[in-house]
């Protein structure tokens, strides 16, 4: 079973955030020789995705920068 985990720290709406954490997903697992998606993302409004992966699940943390 697939498990993620999404910390918002933006002023976003949840399912707005989500939007972001789906995009990453969809490009892959292309960090970490194919074990892990992006590390960090960065849109052109301020909005990043950092991912990282844990024993059990994914994380992804979506925040301005440097928040």
């Amino acid at each position: 079973m697939d498990k993620i985990i999404v910390e918002n720290k933006t002023d976003l709406t949840l399912d707005r955030a989500l939007e972001y954490v789906i995009a990453v997903i969809k490009g892959g697992r292309i960090s970490d020789n194919g074990n892990c998606y992006c590390y960090h993302t960065e849109w052109d409004n301020d909005i990043h995705v950092s991912a990282m992966k844990n024993k059990n699940s994914d994380r992804f943390r979506v925040h301005r920068e440097g928040k």
